[in-house]
């Protein structure tokens, strides 16, 4: 409730109406085929990202201190494999097979995990934070250039499994019980970050039909100027989420 002597917060700018692209159906939109097969890629790189997700965290299970972490992070796991499985159903849905749409960005995904697997619990709370942040991140930008119905399908798988708030509490009270703790863990969300980002870029420079749409030559308004922006709000939202486990960026 406002006092008398608070001024009330100026209002929101409201969002821009949602124009070319953004503003049609998937059955409007995908009669573009490079619009399409932009789509099936991005459908196919995040549901390999979701399936992998769900393996990692099966496994970092294994180095849960507790019981109650170990559920903790079971829960986690089977909320990915459901966001896996609604971008299968979807990518059946439009007569693309899920295996084929996985396949090109298996080895991108599966070579970060391989050079960024935890040494023990903390490294790995803080691997699933930020890595995949930036991911949903990256993700949410190209999701507002998408057409209605693949939009609400994106936004929906990342939606927010828990894991956040509870790698946060754990960091936070781990480095309070030994602040030695915080520069190995900076250190190592640093190498997460430059991971990330490395291979999203390969990527993207690999599959020509994700090129397109971020550039500009598919979804309106997104030139090369402002995938530099995006670049670094993804970078400042990295920044808050360091700040929010108590590491410096």
């Amino acid at each position: 409730m406002e006092t008398p002597d608070t001024p009330a917060e100026p209002a929101a700018p409201e969002a821009p109406a949602p124009t070319g692209i953004a503003a049609q159906d998937w059955a409007t939109a995908s009669v573009e085929p490079t619009y399409r097969d932009a789509v099936i890629d991005l459908l196919g790189a995040l549901a390999y990202g979701e399936l992998a997700a769900f393996e990692r965290l099966a496994e970092d299970a294994k180095l849960a201190p507790t019981l109650g972490d170990k559920a903790e992070l079971a829960k986690m796991a089977s909320a990915e494999f459901h966001h896996f499985e609604r971008l299968r159903d979807r990518l059946s849905a439009i007569d693309t097979e899920p295996t084929a749409a996985m396949e090109p960005f298996a080895k991108a995904l599966d070579d970060f995990h391989r050079l960024t697997a935890p040494s023990d619990w903390l490294e790995g709370l803080v691997k699933a934070y930020v890595g995949d942040s930036i991911a949903s991140d990256f993700y949410r930008e190209v999701a507002a250039r998408l057409d209605t119905d693949t939009r609400s399908l994106v936004l929906a798988v990342l939606d927010d499994t828990g894991h956040g708030n509870f790698a946060v509490e754990k960091v936070r009270a781990a480095i309070e019980a030994d602040p030695r703790v915080g520069g190995r863990l900076a250190l190592w969300a640093r190498r997460l970050m430059g991971e990330a980002l490395s291979q999203a870029q390969r990527v993207v420079a690999e599959r020509d039909s994700l090129s397109t749409m971020l550039v500009g030559g598919v979804a309106d308004g997104f030139d090369l100027a402002e995938v530099g922006r995006m670049f670094s709000r993804i970078t400042e939202a990295h920044t808050k989420r360091m700040a929010a486990l108590g590491l410096a960026a």
